[in-house]
């Protein structure tokens, strides 16, 4: 089950992070994975660590979007699974955030998977078959954290994105879902600290943080034949993280 052997398949802001965890396991369940990302120099070494491949992109560029697609499919002549996945999250606190600093966010993140995936979609109406993944987050549908109002509001957008995309493509062979990850050990996650990583591990249900890999596996899932009649919807993978009704001994 889950077997992904022979599939193509795609993951924007595969360098690192989530991203780089969903790549390893597509690969592992047999999928040709090509990875996407900013840096050129550290895409090209991931992509020798996994044995993947890598292409440059700016998902905020929508003309380097569809180029890339349209590369895959002259490469290995379809694009069956994409993993929309690239995305940023700076603090900003609202009485200080900028137009500016709520335009990024909202670029890269919503409007960034606006044009990847209607990019890949037009390529897989046409095979009649394909699975769009979206790296969305609980903040935002769920939850909330100071300092990331742009940031949630972006990635509830995503699911609003989400749930109407998928009644557009539902008859067409396509699914189009989206993973909601809680606190995920990645670069970015490291950055806040020891003495923060310790207190969201004792106040997370499972007393641990989830690793890339975790995000990979229901990626795979949702990537199969065997989730052919799932769409429009979300899975969390959070640890329980946002079941608590209060904070418990």
């Amino acid at each position: 089950m889950f077997n992904l052997a022979g599939k193509i398949a795609f993951i924007s802001g595969g360098t690192k992070g989530i991203g780089k965890g969903i790549a390893k396991v597509l690969k592992q369940a047999g999928a040709i994975t090509i990875i996407a990302g900013t840096d050129v120099v550290r895409g090209e070494a991931i992509a020798k660590e996994l044995a993947v491949d890598f292409i440059p992109l700016d998902v905020t560029d929508q003309t380097a979007c569809k180029n890339a697609i349209d590369k895959i499919v002259e490469k290995y002549g379809r694009l069956d699974i994409l993993c929309s996945n690239a995305g940023i999250f700076p603090q900003h606190y609202l009485k200080d955030m900028t137009a500016e600093d709520w335009d990024l966010v909202h670029t890269v993140n919503l409007k960034g998977t606006f044009f990847l995936v209607q990019a890949a979609l037009n390529v897989m109406e046409k095979q009649r078959h394909g699975r769009v993944v979206i790296t969305s987050s609980i903040t935002g549908e769920i939850t909330g954290i100071s300092g990331y109002s742009h940031y949630g509001a972006s990635k509830a957008g995503q699911l609003g994105f989400m749930r109407s995309a998928a009644l557009e493509y539902a008859g067409q062979g396509i699914t189009i879902n989206a993973i909601m990850p809680g606190l995920i050990m990645t670069e970015g996650l490291k950055e806040f600290g020891d003495e923060f990583l310790n207190h969201v591990k004792d106040t997370t249900p499972m007393r641990t943080l989830g690793m890339p890999e975790d995000i990979g596996y229901a990626a795979c899932f949702l990537a199969s034949d065997e989730a052919k009649y799932i769409t429009g919807q979300t899975i969390v993978v959070d640890g329980g993280q946002i079941l608590p009704e209060m904070q418990e001994a």
